[in-house]
């Protein structure tokens, strides 16, 4: 147990439970991160809450992040202004006529942009925004959509994140005093504990659910049938955390050219690439010397281990400042504009990411406040103890979903909770076989408890940039999106208590997890429906054609 206690849990529940009650985000992390100031110095704490702040912007890897995510933001004022995004959003409506289309589009391009989850959030959220207001889709539903092909994504393939998750799972051995020659590959254990990081792929699952039934529930069906019956993408008294449009005014460019949105946008993903491969010291003469010689594994390794030994952080500033210099030459190759306004235009797109980076702080600021109180250790150690075998999978899950809930990070959980929950999996399976099985197990399952609470909490960087790129209000996003994650999270409770008793392997789980999924879709949609007096699938009650406004966060633009 840590020095404070159940104390420890109060600042972050403080902070989630005001921003849900007040939407005012940046209000409710500042107290949040000042009574744990308060608490950690046992007075008024104002200058440790400002400490914390500082420090949190201090870190290398996050100011780093902030620095991607203003250059991101002149990037998407270079895109405006050149005419690029009114563009693609002329050339994807002559494509994308409903809005299943539209939402199977946002789905498809998360599973493709796996190698990073802010890159993720970015590009769809900013690619896919203004088709969908011209949908009638929420902003409430494309963050939902981007928010869950995002991080669960990113877990599962070659990232930033899979190399994290294999140091953590040396750590575990190491804390379960298992030798190294003892154990399997890191690379074999996280293979394994692929099928049993369930959340993850369920929520994946869930996204095409929704998407291709149409159905909504919860506040997300409220949202969906203002949208559809209004044309508000974003109820009334929202706060958007992005609204180019209004920040930006009317672009300059008189003629929309397709190629000014992806240009840019394909800078941005190859710059990115080849600057986490050169960060990971991949050798590209190495690479395909071994192509030719016909060494395919050996040019594989290649590629897996720069992947893995890659600087994500570093690799998107750059990716973001190449956007914006792309931004520079376009202007100037098409007479849009010069480099005179193209600064100016720098600058503006700074500005559109104020609220993001404001939020951002404040959340790593209370992280940072966690840390000093020992509240993921606290919450870890009060709740995983001698349990048996069966039901250790489906706690760890729940422990995992609470502390990356409480502190808004699915990295630090999966520090804490990896160091406590192997060692005990370990003991009290015996070792052995047995013993790596449930290892492997409990590996995916942290890994998919932390993404859950990460994926439904306020203050996690991940929701934050979500609402952000796709001009959501961020408490709004959670709101709608928590009645999803908590059901997915329900069924892999589930499913993991059926592992825990019958040992069927996980991969003839999750087919019956995604069959759960639509039924309870189908059955909450009717539900909450029929309590509300309207359809349950909202884009069946349009009472709008095609000649009508639609109302775009409050403003009203030609349909």
């Amino acid at each position: 147990m840590t020095e404070f206690g159940a104390l420890s849990v109060f600042p972050p529940l403080l902070a989630i439970l005001l921003a849900v009650i007040t939407r005012k985000a940046v209000l409710s992390l500042f107290l949040g991160i000042w009574s744990g100031a308060v608490i950690y110095t046992d007075g008024i704490g104002i200058v440790q809450t400002f400490e914390w702040i500082v420090a949190a912007i201090s870190d290398e890897f996050q100011a780093t992040i902030i620095v991607f995510t203003l250059l991101l933001g002149s990037g998407v004022a270079m895109v405006w202004n050149l005419g690029g995004t009114a563009a693609v959003r002329d050339w994807a409506l002559d494509r994308l006529d409903s809005q299943r289309k539209a939402g199977l589009v946002a789905w498809g391009l998360g599973l493709v942009l796996f190698f990073d989850d802010y890159a993720n959030t970015a590009i769809v959220g900013s690619a896919m925004k203004d088709v969908s207001d011209r949908l009638r889709i929420s902003r409430e539903k494309l963050s939902y959509v981007v928010d869950s092909t995002a991080a669960p994504v990113a877990t599962l393939g070659i990232s930033s994140w899979v190399a994290f998750q294999l140091s953590l799972i040396g750590e575990g051995y190491e804390s379960a005093g298992v030798a190294e020659a003892d154990r399997p590959g890191t690379v074999e254990v996280f293979l394994s504990s692929i099928p049993f990081n369930m959340y993850a792929i369920l929520a994946i699952a869930m996204v095409l659910v929704i998407v291709g039934s149409g159905r909504d529930y919860g506040e997300m069906l409220t949202a969906e049938h203002r949208s559809w019956t209004t044309g508000k993408v974003t109820r009334d008294e929202a706060v958007p955390m992005q609204d180019v449009a209004g920040e930006l005014g009317e672009p300059p460019a008189s003629t929309p050219r397709l190629r000014n949105f992806f240009v840019p946008v394909a800078v941005l993903i190859a710059v990115t690439i080849a600057t986490a491969l050169w960060s990971g010291e991949f050798s590209s003469a190495g690479f395909v010397g071994d192509l030719l010689g016909g060494e395919f594994a050996l040019a594989g390794q290649r590629l897996w281990d720069a992947a893995l030994g890659a600087s994500y952080e570093i690799a998107l500033m750059i990716g973001s400042f190449a956007m914006v210099a792309s931004g520079f030459l376009l202007g100037k190759i098409y007479g849009v504009f010069g480099v005179g306004d193209a600064t100016e235009y720098t600058i503006d797109g700074f500005g559109i990411m104020l609220t993001a980076v404001s939020i951002l702080a404040l959340a790593w600021g209370i992280g940072e406040a966690i840390d000093a109180l020992g509240t993921g250790d606290y919450v870890a150690t009060a709740t995983v103890g001698a349990v048996s075998p069966e039901l250790l999978p489906a706690l760890v899950f729940v422990v995992a979903g609470v502390i990356a809930f409480s502190t808004g990070t699915s990295w630090g959980t999966m520090g804490i909770v990896t160091p406590i929950a192997i060692p005990i999996a370990w003991e009290i399976s015996g070792g052995g076989p047995a013993g790596h099985t449930l290892v492997a197990a409990m590996v995916g399952v942290i890994f998919s408890g932390a993404i859950f609470g990460d994926h439904s909490s306020p203050i996690s960087d991940t929701t934050v940039l979500s609402a952000t790129f796709t001009g959501a209000d961020l408490i709004d996003h959670v709101r709608t999106q928590i009645y999803y994650a908590v059901t997915v999270a329900v069924v892999v409770v589930v499913l993991l208590v059926a592992w825990g008793y019958t040992r069927v392997t996980p991969l003839a789980l999750l087919p019956l997890g995604a069959l759960l999924l639509v039924g309870l879709v189908y059955i909450l949609s009717e539900i909450d429906a029929a309590r509300r007096g309207i359809d349950p699938v909202s884009a069946n009650e349009s009472q709008a054609d095609d000649g009508e406004a639609v109302i775009v966060a409050g403003s009203e633009q030609d349909d």
